[in-house]
């Protein structure tokens, strides 16, 4: 005879995916918050590792939702503050964006628009 199996109310793959999913939302919604606080109208905070007279720095853009440069020298400082200890396992050593609707911390690597051919262009001898 068949015997009925038990419900299961113990977390599963899809309900862990959905905590992880509201703790993505919350977290960026924080992060917005305080960028927001920081450099109003802030849309995206761009870093790139730098040297100054043999000194590891790391230049910092705030930018809003038309790429134009905003905040000072305060605000860049704070945001990095803020995004380093948000992301600890970042790498700073290279270039990285942090877009504030997504939340998302991307390694930022220089590519080619795809129109001009060059990403695929065989390489000359």
């Amino acid at each position: 005879m068949n015997t009925p199996q038990p419900i299961r109310t113990g977390p599963s793959a899809f309900t862990a995916g959905a905590r992880a999913g509201r703790r993505h939302l919350a977290r960026t919604a924080v992060i917005g918050r305080q960028l927001d606080e920081i450099a109003p109208g802030t849309a995206e905070v761009r870093t790139v590792p730098v040297t100054i007279d043999g000194e590891p720095r790391t230049w910092v853009a705030l930018l809003n939702d038309l790429a134009q440069p905003i905040g000072d020298g305060d605000a860049r400082t704070a945001a990095l503050g803020l995004l380093s200890r948000a992301f600890p396992g970042a790498d700073w050593s290279s270039p990285q964006t942090y877009t504030v609707r997504t939340g998302h911390l991307t390694p930022d690597v220089p590519t080619a628009p795809a129109a001009l051919g060059i990403d695929t262009a065989e390489a000359a001898r």
